[in-house]
């Protein structure tokens, strides 16, 4: 039976009145009795659950946290009190309990709910994230600016699913134990990040979850002092206490940062939830209340497999299969991703050299690395939620003659800039940077956009940065950076990497991936771009030739050093360049930065296309793409109307 999918206890589910309907807003909620807490528990991972089969998006992050949502809501006096969601992906529950239950169905989807927390969709969502392990900083900040303002009420910041690796929550633990200011740090420990969590904190944590010693010591030591020492306890003796309870207790951690240690606590019973939360909510000074989840929770398939059930596609709920989204079953061969490519070349190229290593930061799957991981494990280094640690940890690599691959997403790939600066570029070691998900990265929120590595990268110094169009560009781009003794930065999109044109050879190996490529000749005017979109304007081409245009089609390839030679060859006629990345100091500002360089500016009339002055709201890939103006169509219409000034033909 498909509810038995969801829980033990839901058999008898559908002979209660529903709850989840009631609940309009936390005030609601607060109606309820204890016991009618597990129902609405219930129906909310219910309703997670059919939302994700139909939308896809994160699934497992958001079942783990259903009863600690609940509780928190429950106790606290939202909004008012601040509740942060690091990370963003355990935040269903609680759109669900914040007046948002009606649009939910919405969620990912174009115009829709966002799948993170945003401050302009509630005022229950009190900071934006989609990054992870900010939440205490924020949380701090604002804990400080209610003191200072005098309000009164509670911060709490919720932490987990591997944020805790980070070493910005532990600078932000520190300042906040130094400052003992009121607020809690609530850890969501259910063990995982999307992976496995890796590292010497991670096992630590994990060794706290089995240990029942913290809170009996706790009270041991303070019947202790009291009976003894009577009500005159002096300094002494507080400290006495502090450094037992940190050589006996599983808290010692937390309360040398000067955070007030609670817990193991099971982060599914909702009795304890609440009542421990109401005794916290009382405490002055920083507490950090450590709780168990599960991962998954309720959903046997994401139980049992986390790491699959992190973030899905759409899918069957009573078998758990994913639903194909190619529609009926063709001869057609599978066309790979951009991933897939990376994945088999990265094995190939490490099977070939032994100096070859990969780097990833907790996504060895998103990033295609889990293939080198179970093949070759001592070639393979996840260093958990630590891009700044990844960048420079490849540095270190380098300096000893290893060929370190870096794979980072282009939106976490911001977080590691100062290290690639300071510890790549400047040292001119060959380090190579695979950077994923650039460009319009689809549903997730306006964090996961792929939308500025273009721009902070071409003006660094020794990098070199490249732009595959295609499966035999990228796997060309890869092999070629293995031969350079300085860095290099190959960014590719999310979605299908299919082979487009004009290749010179079949095995992606061989030529200089650093000059660029006409892909089709034209008379009028030039479409000039980078990476997968130009697929889009070579069927752009094709179709205004039947309106009378002749458009030749060029691939940049190579952003840095940009082929100063194409460039020339194509001056004299109109330009549009195409990037899925800002306009702003993109890769169209290169080429009009080499047309001054030459002296054809001023006989080279330049349009750019590409991602405007603003974030991009989650929709589809292609829907983004559509918008902006960077699909077929929208490139047709921009040709039409720049190329339509300056041809014979007008239309």
């Amino acid at each position: 039976m498909r509810h038995e999918r969801y829980s033990e206890n839901q058999t008898d589910r559908y002979q209660r009145t529903p709850l989840l309907d009631s609940v309009n807003s936390p005030a609601d909620l607060k109606q309820l009795s204890i016991d009618q807490l597990q129902q609405l528990a219930e129906e909310i991972r219910a309703k997670i659950i059919a939302t994700a089969a139909a939308n896809g998006g994160h699934l497992a992050p958001h079942l783990g946290v259903v009863e600690l949502t609940i509780a928190l809501h429950y106790v606290y006096d939202t909004p008012a009190d601040q509740l942060l969601w690091d990370v963003g992906h355990q935040c269903y529950a609680h759109k669900l309990l914040t007046g948002r239950r009606d649009q939910f169905d919405t969620i990912r989807k174009k115009g829709g709910l966002c799948g993170y927390p945003k401050r302009e969709e509630s005022p229950y969502d009190t900071f934006g994230v989609g990054h992870s392990s900010t939440s205490i900083s924020a949380a701090l900040g604002m804990a400080i600016a209610r003191d200072k303002q005098g309000t009164g009420e509670h911060i709490v910041s919720v932490i987990g699913d591997g944020a805790m690796t980070a070493g910005m929550a532990f600078e932000a633990m520190s300042h906040a134990g130094a400052l003992g200011t009121d607020m809690v740090v609530l850890l969501n420990d259910n063990k995982m990040s999307i992976s496995q969590n890796v590292g010497a904190l991670s096992a630590y944590l994990n060794r706290l979850m089995t240990h029942g010693l913290y809170n009996r010591a706790k009270g041991d030591f303070k019947t202790f002092m009291e009976r003894t020492l009577g009500t005159q306890l002096t300094k002494a003796a507080q400290r006495f206490e502090h450094s037992v309870k940190g050589f006996l207790t599983p808290g010692g951690l937390f309360e040398s940062l000067g955070l007030r240690y609670i817990g193991p606590v099971d982060g599914h019973d909702i009795p304890s939830l609440v009542e421990c939360l109401q005794n916290v909510r009382t405490m002055s000074g920083p507490i950090f209340f450590h709780c168990v989840t599960q991962k998954g929770k309720g959903y046997s398939f994401a139980e049992e497999d986390p790491l699959t059930y992190h973030g899905v596609k759409a899918f069957d709920i009573d078998s758990g299969k994913f639903v194909s989204a190619s529609g009926p079953a063709t001869d057609a061969p599978k066309v790979p991703s951009f991933t897939e490519v990376f994945s088999d070349a990265v094995l190939e190229a490490a099977k070939e050299n032994s100096r070859v290593v990969g780097i990833t930061a907790a996504m060895p799957t998103g990033t295609g690395l889990s293939i080198l991981e179970q093949e070759m494990p001592s070639r393979f280094f996840d260093v958990g939620i630590c891009e700044q640690h990844a960048v420079t940890f490849s540095a270190g690599l380098a300096v000893r003659g290893m060929r370190p691959i870096c794979a980072i997403y282009s939106t976490f790939l911001q977080r590691g800039y100062d290290q690639l600066i300071h510890d790549v570029c400047i040292q001119d070691l060959p380090v190579i940077f695979a950077i994923d998900r650039a460009g319009a990265v689809g549903e997730d929120s306006p964090t996961q956009q792929g939308a500025f590595d273009l721009s902070f990268l071409r003006c660094v110094p020794n990098l070199t940065l490249l732009a595959p169009r295609d499966d035999i560009d990228l796997r060309a781009m890869l092999f070629w950076a293995l031969q350079q003794e300085r860095p290099v930065a190959i960014r590719y999109a999310r979605g299908p990497a299919p082979t487009i044109a004009g290749q010179p050879s079949a095995n992606g190996r061989g030529w200089n991936v650093t000059r660029g490529e006409v892909l089709r000749e034209g008379n009028d005017a030039w479409i000039i771009g980078i990476g997968p979109v130009l697929k889009a304007a070579l069927d752009a081409a094709g179709t205004l030739e039947s309106e009378g245009f002749s458009i030749g089609v060029a691939d940049a390839r190579a952003i840095k050093p940009l082929d100063a030679a194409l460039i020339d060859q194509l001056a004299g006629k109109p330009i549009l360049t195409i990037e899925e990345n800002t306009i702003e100091s993109g890769f169209g500002s290169a080429v009009l930065e080499a047309l001054e360089a030459s002296g054809r500016l001023h006989d080279t009339p330049v349009r750019r296309l590409g991602f405007p002055d603003r974030f991009i709201s989650h929709a589809t890939r292609e829907e983004q793409l559509a918008e902006i103006g960077l699909d077929q169509a929208g490139i047709e219409q921009s040709m039409r109307d720049f190329a339509g000034r300056y041809c014979s033909i007008r239309l």
